[in-house]
Order: structure tokens, then sequence, then C-alpha cells
């Protein structure tokens, strides 16, 4: 399991490090003018500490995997973890909606990888907390 915690982690780090794109890539400067002050500033602000949160889970994974798996604490940190990813992903299901990727391929190809990505992790960190 330990090796799959790692994997997680480096996972994590790619993801958090994927997070400096999303302004350009979803073009932020124009899709935001029009929302107050605030709340503009909050979507850069809730994005870097999402960024911030991931990149930590993902050196923890990275760092601490032996504890994790083999610890009474680990097993609670990786039953939290559990909690997240599962939740996150009952978000790609019910929350986003299908007519964001539906009949548009490349799209369609992101949906289906990262229903896989948390179907891992949750899996994972199920599978640690519970042995």
């Amino acid at each position: 399991m330990t090796i799959h915690l790692q994997i997680i982690g480096f996972l994590l780090i790619i993801l958090s490090l994927i997070h400096i794109i999303f302004p350009r890539y979803f073009n932020w400067n124009k899709e935001l003018k029009t929302l107050s002050l605030i709340n503009r500033q909050m979507m850069t602000v809730h994005t870097f500490f999402i960024a911030l949160v991931v990149f930590l889970m993902g050196l923890l994974c990275l760092t601490s995997s032996v504890e994790l798996v083999e610890t009474d604490f680990g097993k609670k940190i990786t039953l939290g973890l559990l909690f997240f990813w599962t939740i996150r992903l009952l978000f790609q299901f019910f929350v986003y909606s299908s007519k964001l990727w539906k009949g548009k391929k490349f799209d369609t190809i992101v949906h289906v990888f990262f229903s896989l990505l948390w179907i891992y992790f949750s899996v994972i960190f199920s599978i640690v907390s519970f042995s």
C-alpha cells in the first residue's frame, strides 16, 4: 500500500501544480470581469488554497506513506482523505453538469480520467483506513 500512497502523493503534487494554469486556461481575466471584486478575489484565493491543500496532501502521502499505513494516527488521517476524495468523486457526478463534457471528446476524456483518479484515491484510502 505504501507504493500506492507514494503514487497518489506524486499525482496530487502534479494536480496541485496544474492549478497554476487555471486562470489562463479558463480565461479568468475575461470570464470573471463581471463579478464583484470580492468574488473575483475569492476565486483566486480559493484556487490557491485548494492547490496548497492538494500539494500538502501529496507531500504527506509521498513522505509519510509508511506512517499512514502502519499507525493508528495514519489510518485516521487516511480516513479523512477517504472522505475528502469520495465527496470529490460524488461532486464529479452530482454537482458538475454533464453539459460540460457530453458530446465534447476532450472534455469527456478529462471527465472520465478524473473520475477514475478520484475512484483510485478513494479505494486506496479506504483500503489503508480499514486494514
